[in-house]
């Protein structure tokens, strides 16, 4: 058998991987507060090829070298670096300011009946008709004291996250400073969720109403990534195609009696 069929099939299964990847940033682009993901590669290891069951005077397993399998998924991480900020208008629209690694707290009911705490970056909430500040999912943004509930919708929101009206304040956001974001781990719906390798830190930036944090995917790079991705992929599947060539000629060509 070849070795570089080997070869060629694992750089296409590595490549989808990442095309994968690269295609989920696409997809989010428009997605308020999505952090794109990244994807390294590293070298695969050489891997010891054997001949078994040789029906002759030689072992039954002999080694016949070593082949490198091209390259395998190194390592996957997300970019908390800071999108835009684009101006709404809305007041129970908050963007995050001069802090990647900080979030708002949403609380996510549980299948038992509890509420557990998910963060993100995405500040495009709304008000229910009892005055709830919740998510588009409708799931309830947190305070210090609790859930977020306002007496109607004139309400204003300072730079620490303090929500107040014209006659109290109501409660303070609670905000989610992480040291080592790259611990926070995926539920989708643009949630985050802490581990136990996740480090609290103090909330440094500014909390801004009327204004929402863009994604921070940049669409003419994941294009260029996505047309590389795709060219090295084809050129895997053409060298398959030129290896089976080869064996069909070795198989069924030569030797051939005349």
């Amino acid at each position: 058998m070849i070795r570089g069929l080997y070869t060629s099939g694992w750089g296409m299964m590595t490549l989808q991987q990442k095309m994968d990847v690269v295609a989920n940033n696409m997809a989010n682009i428009s997605t308020t507060g999505f952090k794109k993901v990244m994807l390294s590669l590293e070298a695969f290891p050489d891997v010891s090829a054997q001949r078994l069951y040789d029906k002759n005077d030689m072992p039954a397993t002999r080694q016949i070298g070593k082949m490198t399998l091209f390259n395998n998924i190194g390592e996957v991480k997300t970019s908390f670096t800071q999108g835009i900020l684009e101006d709404t208008g809305t007041s129970s629209n908050l963007a995050i300011d001069s802090d990647a690694q900080a979030f708002f707290t949403i609380a996510v009911p549980q299948e038992d009946g509890t509420f557990q705490e998910f963060y993100t970056r995405d500040g495009s909430f709304q008000l229910t008709p009892d005055g709830m500040l919740v998510t588009k999912s409708g799931n309830p943004v947190l305070g210090e004291n609790g859930v977020i509930v306002l007496s109607g919708t004139d309400f204003s929101v300072k730079t620490d996250g303090t929500v107040e009206t014209t006659d109290a304040v109501i409660d303070k956001l609670k905000m989610k400073k992480v040291e080592n974001p790259e611990s926070l781990r995926n539920s989708g719906s643009n949630l985050l969720f802490a581990t136990e390798e996740t480090v609290d830190g103090i909330f440094s930036g500014r909390v801004l109403q009327g204004k929402l944090e863009q994604s921070n995917v940049d669409s003419v790079h994941e294009m260029i990534e996505m047309i590389t991705v795709l060219r090295a992929y084809e050129s895997n599947q053409k060298m398959i195609q030129y290896q089976d060539a080869t064996l069909d000629k070795a198989c069924n060509e030569i030797g051939r009696l005349r």
